[in-house]
């Protein structure tokens, strides 16, 4: 284990040279005495080289998509162009400020308006806001604009929102979360919405469905539109959760089979790094008769000038974020859809099914396939079902193993229809040497668990932590250093 910044500590080293200061700053003349400290806070004399040497250290041993392989089923951790960091990190852009008038900000204002089109266009919506910064956020704004819908028609009995049991976890919490009640139904053996159920529990309390397509299982809903009509049948609304986009955009847009409201991962599917908690942007498309609801302000374009446009605030929802959402997403996403252009999104799409496809079908002999009869879309699910079964190997196991042979483990035990699941997500940046190695991999960790079962209880052998115990990690968290 490499050691801390503290104990490289040697009293008396100094990793700074400050020039000397002609200006009184005592914190006695800024604070009162009572918020002053009483004794100097202890911080390391270290030397600038060994701080460096000591956040290079900290670097490797960190996983990330320019290390390695990141197969993180429903994250889409793909690798992202850095001229998107580049170019976003200009001067233009970083040194503008929301409050500017609008007439000094026109280029932001352009590259936003064409952002909102672009994204209509390619989900097949009237319109998109771009406010949201979080997908979990999007579905939020998207709910409050179910809401707004039926309260301006005076539907006042819908207290109902369906999803499938395949449901990512942060369609149940938005719904309450906007006051709705929670309806989970079926999925079939095939993987997708169980008609028959969802007939069983529509009825005219039913505000909307949400559905993720395609689905965390990694099938497509080919059903959807037979789901829409029911849906609208009660005057219900469709939702699509789009954190799974990636898979089909440039050959499906989700506007014209049956969805009425949809949410865009920009940080999943339009090349901002995703992880670390952030930052996100979560933009909302609504077909036309929905757009008044959307929040304000919107940008808009009159007479050559681009403005922001609050003429539809009586209807609106509101704002749902401090200005226009995180302007640095959206250039990024912006930059990316620019670049790639109609074809070039459609290939991401196909190179991301392709990858996925492949992967699965070299595994379907070595591990379960709950789903091997259906073409998948992005990602695929796989079991440890027959290790366990056999060997007494969880899939736990296989994942701990997985970080000995330099991958990051996939996602598992989700979604949780599928015993020992595991995720699997190559997206379209891999190449197929990546992914042969993979496979080559996981066919090993396959034999080692008939072979070696004890190796894989014991793994991660060469990681900087090996297991810990998570229960006792959460309720007993300690990350002070004591000298």
């Amino acid at each position: 284990m490499a050691k801390t910044i503290f104990e490289k500590h040697s009293l008396g080293r100094k990793g700074y040279t400050l020039p000397a200061n002609d200006v009184d700053v005592s914190l006695s003349r800024c604070f009162p005495e009572k918020f002053l400290r009483k004794e100097e806070v202890k911080l390391p004399d270290v030397s600038e080289l060994d701080v460096m040497r000591h956040f290079l250290e900290l670097s490797h041993m960190n996983h990330c998509i320019e290390k390695g392989f990141y197969p993180l089923g429903s994250c889409t951790m793909k690798y992202n162009p850095k001229i998107n960091e580049t170019l976003v990190r200009n001067d233009s852009f970083m040194n503008l400020h929301p409050f500017q008038e609008e007439d000094t900000v026109q280029g932001a204002l352009e590259i936003l308006y064409e952002l909102q089109k672009d994204l209509a266009e390619i989900s097949g919506f009237a319109n998109v806001t771009l406010q949201p910064v979080a997908g979990a956020h999007g579905e939020f704004t998207g709910l409050k604009i179910i809401r707004a819908y039926h309260k301006l028609k005076g539907n006042t009995h819908k207290k109902k929102i369906i999803f499938p049991d395949s449901a990512h976890g942060t369609n149940p919490a938005s719904v309450i979360l906007t006051g709705y009640d929670v309806v989970e139904i079926k999925s079939n053996e095939r993987g997708m919405v169980d008609i028959e159920d969802l007939k069983a529990h529509i009825d005219d309390e039913t505000a909307g469905f949400m559905l993720t397509n395609p689905n965390t299982l990694g099938l497509f809903e080919s059903q959807v539109e037979e789901i829409a009509e029911i849906i609208h049948s009660v005057d219900g609304l469709m939702y699509m959760d789009g954190a799974n986009f990636n898979a089909i955009m440039g050959l499906v847009k989700p506007g014209e089979n049956g969805f009425d409201i949809m949410h865009f991962n920009l940080h999943k599917t339009f090349a901002t790094p995703h992880g670390g908690g952030g930052p996100g942007g979560g933009p909302i498309g609504v077909r036309e008769d929905l757009v008044k609801f959307l929040p304000v302000p919107m940008i808009d374009k009159k007479d050559g000038k681009f403005f922001l446009d609050y003429s539809h605030k009586e209807t609106s929802i509101g704002k749902v974020q401090s200005f226009f959402g995180n302007f640095a997403v959206n250039i990024k996403a912006y930059i990316y859809l620019k670049m790639l252009g109609p074809k070039g999104l459609r290939r991401v799409a196909e190179n991301a099914v392709i990858n996925a496809n492949y992967i699965q079908k070299k595994l379907e002999d070595h591990y379960f396939i709950p789903y091997k009869d259906i073409y998948c879309m992005h990602e695929f699910i796989a079991s440890g079902k027959w290790q366990k079964d056999k060997y007494g190997i969880k899939t736990l196991d296989i994942a701990k193993r997985i970080l000995d042979k330099g991958y990051h483990a996939p996602t598992i035990y989700f979604p949780l229809i599928v015993p020992e699941a595991m995720m699997i997500e190559p997206t379209e940046t891999e190449s197929k040497e990546t992914l042969d190695e993979f496979i080559n991999a996981m066919i090993e960790i396959a034999k080692e668990c008939e072979t070696s079962p004890d190796l894989l209880k014991e793994a991660p052998l060469n990681t900087p932590v090996r297991r810990v115990d998570d229960t006792l990690a959460v309720r007993q968290l300690n990350v002070k250093f004591e000298w």
